[in-house]
């Protein structure tokens, strides 16, 4: 109704903006309580009478409200709206909206007048009787009214005379993380101007919420590109606000806001980002009544190389723009491919035309230049030979692998663009997806993109899913090489391959799909299951997965806490009674459901793909979720029963952080699988602890030597140096703290720092901090402490025991621990650092030198000054009687040095030293004086007194 009043005023003279908004203004005001000014309107412009009539059969929208609550990525929707027929006769009303094809409706209501229907999920039978009063959400073909990535719901009843009819639809969805963000989008389409709408969203990540953006309203044309040029500010009259782990976003435009978007009613997308906090370690695991989810995402790992075919269709129907633009987003991911990356190209029509006949190429200036310009003069014609084209490049990438010997080191995919069917060559479906996958083998991936109405979706969406890829589908007046470059984007950097999430057999069952082939940047993995043990303390949680040439195994015990933890139940905000559904429970059903509905597609056989049905459809019916094989019908509710009432989750922004906590970071129960840690530790006595201590075990002699060292704040010492042997270098950089009260140190220094370089058989260097470990083997690795985790490559080993220590293997000769050493309630005088203990020393050199290094293969002889006899040396055996006699003296490469008998305590205190103790920081124990051995940065490797080399 107002959008005919507003094409009425346009009909003036005057007509312009501001007659529009004063006419908007004045509606707001009077619309709800006065219908009658439609007809006050309708006589200043009785040329459009008739144009009136048309337009008043149209019940109007008084009401439009959206809300929304999401919980660890899991979305609960409700859309409520009501419509008023004020006219003096039954109209029809169209209640429409487009909801995100990986939805599922979970309920729909409406009340019309004094009736009130309610929606009945149902198992969808093979034939449906023609009185059948259901009203179902169909799945619809992407020619039948889908827009990219979303369906309509369309629900069509008639009004009585004066009267208003209510509706209320809920869906659920798992939110999926693209590029880096989660996106949650709702349609605001009434098609009508609206006196009351609303749009609120809740989001709580108790892993911390970051990055969250609202960008402009988005319109159809431009849905799914995940972009949005100029103007970034979100839509008038949003108001968004957020603390560490909640945020609330609304958007209540008046009648004015309104016109000003789209004087027709259609406004857009309404488009939510956001990012949650995380770390490389086993991810973020929730656990909620027997069921838990896990989301793992890791950052800061190098890019894997890739091996990628682009198969381009350039058959006649891609004539004009879609030719055009697929050339235009070409063009941009070449220069976005890596120097390390490998590619070719592959034009088909009825023809299949190779760019670089039998190989890849490696990405360099000409080979992007000449790749460019064999896109650039592909041309239109002939027909579409889907199958040799998907054959060809299949075999370009399986004799690649094959002959190169990479297939462990790099990721390969061939990326697949077409706008058409079959029309040469292999036509039949089915042969064409079985000759695909047996090209394939299960080697690499295969991603498809289908442009236009005339494109086999369905044909391109089960090629996908047959071989770990997946599948975009773009309309053909959309910016298709928008669309193309943001898929692209999705899969160009992948960072981890052959990922496996693995629990307890005995502990867990009915465990969604828990191996992907690969994990690419800005991505999600998300697996979910069910307790069997519900008493046990914890859950066993271990990732392996490959990065490059290096091997990763993280693990951790998930501690499983008290269930009111988790519980939502009771928080203000949620007395509604929407807050007694589990969240995690519900999001393993919807993940349960959608794997079995890709299996269904991808089975051949009838009995597998009957049993898929009925297990999908009975998970469906159990937890009222909408689906291809269950319908809604509408029931009538009875006599009594009251309107449809807004049910939604609406959290209460007061302290809901301490009420609903995300298990990701919780430690297993202390004193349990952190000291079972430690005894698995065999590492010797020889090392430097604490402020700092030195101690050096001579086995074969049966006692140990120790030092200290009184360096300054800053000053890095060299503690293994062997560089030019075995290739390999430890440094330790001190950090200072003020000294104990009545001690007879001006400080205190500690290890802040430890740096392991090895340049044999290829550079690589650690950097350890009681908090986090940076490897670089040419691809720099970001680890934190307190995550534990394995790495393995074929020289190089690192464990990492939870925030208790960091072992570090070396071609399986030379073994290093590094001790955490945390203060929970530091004294002024104590820092966290790290200790350093060798644990394995056969692969160092007999030229081995530093502080540690330069007694690991000499010995160290004791002798005794007597103060009537003559010096004598001492045997082995002969150490006990020693201990009070102040002149015991060392002999050292023939230096003399005097020590005493002291005590040190080792392996965080658990273990007490026996040793000879040198004072005067080790004056003549050690090769000159400990000055000699302060490296000029933690990189250096110099081997002997004042030289410096870099690694």
């Amino acid at each position: 109704m107002i959008l005919w009043l507003w094409l009425c005023w346009g009909f003036s003279t005057s007509a312009g903006q501001p007659d529009s908004e004063l006419m908007a203004r004045y509606l707001e005001e009077k619309l709800m309580a006065d219908y009658s000014i439609m007809e006050q309107v309708a006589r200043r412009v009785p040329r459009q009478a008739k144009f009136l009539q048309r337009l008043e059969t149209r019940p109007r929208m008084s009401e439009f409200t959206v809300r929304s609550t999401i919980i660890s990525r899991y979305a609960f929707t409700t859309v409520s709206c009501t419509m008023v027929n004020s006219g003096s006769e039954a109209r029809e009303a169209v209640f429409e909206m487009q909801i995100p094809a990986a939805a599922f409706i979970s309920n729909f209501t409406m009340s019309i007048g004094n009736k009130t229907y309610y929606g009945e999920v149902t198992g969808k039978e093979k034939k449906h009787s023609s009185d059948d009063k259901a009203r179902d959400k169909k799945p619809l073909s992407p020619t039948d009214g889908r827009e990219n990535g979303y369906e309509t719901f369309k629900a069509s009843v008639f009004i009585p005379r004066k009267m208003q009819a209510k509706f209320l639809l809920h869906y659920e969805e798992l939110l999926q993380r693209r590029l880096g963000k989660y996106e949650y989008t709702v349609s605001i389409r009434p098609q009508q101007l609206v006196g009351r709408l609303r749009v609120e969203v809740n989001i709580l990540e108790n892993s911390g919420i970051v990055s969250l953006e609202v960008p402009p309203l988005r319109n159809s044309k431009h849905k799914g590109n995940g972009k949005v040029e100029g103007d970034v500010s979100p839509p008038p009259s949003t108001v968004v606000g957020h603390t560490k782990t909640l945020a609330k976003v609304t958007f209540n435009p008046s009648v004015v806001e309104q016109t000003r978007i789209a004087r027709n009613g259609i406004l857009g997308d309404f488009i939510i980002r956001y990012d949650v906090k995380r770390e490389l370690s086993v991810g973020d695991v929730q656990i909620l009544n027997g069921y838990f989810v896990h989301y793992f995402a890791p950052t800061d790992l190098p890019p894997l190389p890739k091996n990628v075919v682009f198969v381009l269709d350039s058959s006649a129907s891609m004539v004009g723009t879609k030719l055009k633009q697929t050339k235009e987003a070409l063009f941009t991911i070449l220069q976005d491919l890596r120097p390390e990356d490998h590619f070719n190209i592959i034009g088909f029509s009825n023809r299949i035309k190779v760019w670089q006949q039998d190989r890849l190429v490696p990405v360099t200036p000409n080979n992007i230049r000449d790749a460019k310009k064999y896109i650039h003069n592909l041309s239109p014609t002939g027909g579409t030979n889907i199958n040799g084209a998907l054959q060809t490049g299949a075999k370009l990438l399986n004799d690649y692998i094959a002959q190169n010997d990479i297939d462990a080191r790099t990721v390969s995919l061939i990326i697949f663009l077409t706008d058409g069917r079959p029309t040469v060559g292999e036509t039949q479906s089915s042969k064409i997806l079985s000759n695909t996958k047996d090209a394939i083998r299960d080697k690499f991936c295969l991603f498809t993109i289908g442009i236009g109405n005339d494109v086999d979706q369905k044909l391109l969406e089960r090629m996908a899913l047959e071989n770990c890829g997946m599948t975009r589908h773009f309309q053909e007046d959309e910016d298709a090489a928008s669309h193309l470059k943001g898929f692209y984007d999705e899969i160009g950097t992948p960072l981890l391959s052959d990922i496996r999430v693995d629990y307890p057999e005995d502990n867990v069952e009915q465990v969604t799909q828990n191996f992907f082939p690969n994990y690419f940047n800005g991505s999600e993995i998300i697996i979910a299951g069910k307790l069997i043990n519900r008493t046990s303390d914890s859950l066993h949680v271990e990732v392996t997965a490959s990065n490059s040439k290096k091997y990763i195994l993280l693990k951790t015990d998930v501690a499983i806490d008290l269930p009111s933890r988790n519980d939502i139940r009771g928080v203000p905000g949620l007395e509604d009674g929407k807050g007694d559904k589990n969240y995690i429970e519900r999001a393993w059903s919807y993940l349960t459901i959608k794997e079995l509905l890709n299996s269904r597609l991808k089975s051949d056989d009838n009995q597998e793909k009957d049993y898929l049905t009925e297990k999908a459809k009975s998970m469906a019916l159990t937890y009222n979720f909408v689906t291809p094989f269950t319908v809604l019908k509408m029931r009538e509710a009875g006599l009594h029963s009251e309107p449809p009432q807004e049910d939604f989750i609406s959290p209460s922004t007061d302290g809901i952080g301490e009420k609903l906590q995300s298990l990701q970071g919780h430690k297993a129960p202390p004193g349990i699988h952190r000291q079972q840690d430690k005894q698995r530790i065999k590492i010797s006595k020889t090392s430097a602890d604490g402020d700092p201590h030195f101690v050096i075990d001579f086995p074969s002699s049966k006692f140990s030597v120790c030092f200290n060292i009184d360096g300054e704040p800053g000053d890095i010492l060299r503690l293994v140096s062997d560089h030019k042997e075995s290739g390999v270098t430890v440094n330790g950089k001190l950090i200072g703290a003020p000294a104990p009260p009545n001690g007879h140190k001006k400080h205190r220094t500690y290890f802040s720092t430890i740096t392991i370089l090895s340049n044999k058989p290829e550079r690589s260097y650690l950097e350890i901090t009681p908090k986090r470990i940076i490897l670089d083997d040419g691809e720099r690795l970001l680890l934190s402490c307190d995550r534990s985790a394995v790495l393995r490559s074929s020289s190089l080993e690192v464990s990492i025991s939870a925030n208790s220590n960091i072992t570090v293997t070396i071609r399986d000769t030379i073994s290093f621990v590094i001790l955490i050493h945390h203060y929970k309630k530091p004294a002024p005088y104590q820092r966290d650092h790290l200790g350093f203990y060798i644990s394995n020393s056969k692969g160092l050199s007999s030229d081995s030198h530093g502080l540690l290094g330069q007694f690991l293969n000499h010995e160290v002889k004791l002798l005794q000054e007597s103060l009537n006899t003559s010096r004598q040396q001492v045997g082995q055996n002969q150490t006990e009687a020693l201990k009070p006699n102040p002149t015991n003296t060392l002999k050292v490469k023939e230096r003399l040095v005097p020590v005493v008998w002291k005590q040190r305590r080792i392996y965080n205190g658990q273990q007490e030293v026996d040793c000879w103790f040198a004072k005067n920081n080790a004056d003549k124990l050690i090769d000159g004086s400990y000055k000699d051995y302060l490296a000029s940065h933690p990189f250096d490797t110099g081997t002997s007194f004042g030289t410096i080399n870099n690694v």
